[in-house]
């Protein structure tokens, strides 16, 4: 069982990296990333109501579910809408490889803590001296994955260009900040699936309110609403990116309750960092094709060692 849920959340991540480069080629479809991911957060929201009104004959909990839970089971969607919009948010201030590894940064210390200290009903892990070790490695494997490759290249916007831009500093901060409530918000949609009973409806309760955030949001900030002759010259597969996301935010909230947030949220980055460099690597989904570096190889088993040890040492 245990082996099953690793792998679900590697899936899970893997689908979010195919998720990016997709609603990336919307947003230059329908000229704006805030209408992309409205699409997107809209079709992943009636792919999870069909999957749960299909599996179980409910979207919404019942009235005395509602009143007897805390106010912060329902949070989940608003947090993955926040995070969504930081990261539209964050690309053009901060560039490609700091939002990309400040958020994962956040994630690993938020999941870390969440496990540790049993925060919203999670299961405690206690940190242990192993876990600790396992927590090194894997953020060692991480850069070799992630940092590493842009520093061999000289890419203008590596990490030691983080002290000459010291106006940035805020949204670097906020960069780590909204990695923390990516996990948060893994943990919380878990713990809802865990009450309900129900994977499904918890994920779709999640992506709806997560929906009317950023839908309500694109509205205000565009003042308009998609062409439908900009619609008419998407491809099938600009669709796809809200079941992705569906599927990633289902996928958690099903191995959450089994594996812990820290291990989930770790999993899944491997997924993600994995899936992006397969879709670098053959240029999917119309995005720019490069090869994988020897070196982005090596950080990936660099990870998987780290998790080896976290959980199975």
């Amino acid at each position: 069982m245990v082996f099953i849920s690793l792998g679900c959340a590697l899936l899970a991540g893997f689908l979010l990296a195919n998720q990016n480069p997709i609603n990336s080629d919307l947003s230059r479809i329908v000229r704006s990333p805030f209408l992309a991911a409205s699409i997107s957060f809209l079709v992943g929201t009636v792919f999870l109501g069909l999957l749960s009104w299909g599996m179980s004959g409910n979207l919404w909990p019942t009235r005395e579910f509602i009143s007897n839970q805390p106010m912060w089971i329902w949070l989940g969607g608003l947090l993955g809408g926040i995070y969504l919009t930081s990261n539209v948010v964050l690309f053009p201030k901060l560039g490609a490889m700091q939002t990309v590894i400040l958020p994962i940064l956040g994630q690993i210390l938020m999941g870390t803590i969440i496990d540790t200290f049993g925060w919203f009903q999670a299961a405690i892990i206690p940190l242990t001296m192993l876990r600790l070790v396992g927590l090194v490695v894997l953020i060692l494997g991480v850069v070799c994955a992630v940092v590493l490759p842009s520093k061999l290249k000289k890419d203008e916007l590596m990490l030691n260009n983080l002290e000459k831009e010291t106006g940035k500093l805020f949204w670097q901060i906020w960069a780590i900040i909204a990695g923390a409530i990516s996990a948060t918000q893994q943990a919380i949609n878990g713990h809802l699936g865990t009450l309900l009973h129900n994977s499904e409806q918890a994920a779709f309760i999640s992506f709806f309110t997560g929906f009317i955030l950023i839908a309500i949001f694109s509205l205000i900030l565009e003042r308009r609403l998609p062409k439908l002759s900009e619609l008419k010259t998407t491809k099938l597969w600009n669709w796809f990116g809200g079941i992705l996301g569906g599927s990633f935010v289902l996928a958690t909230v099903l191995t959450v309750p089994k594996i812990g947030a820290g291990l989930t949220i770790t999993m899944g980055l491997i997924g993600s960092i994995t899936g992006s460099m397969l879709v670098q690597q053959f240029g999917w989904w119309r995005s720019a094709k490069s090869s994988v570096s020897l070196i982005q190889i090596i950080g990936v088993i660099i990870m998987a060692v780290g998790v080896a040890i976290i959980k199975f040492l």
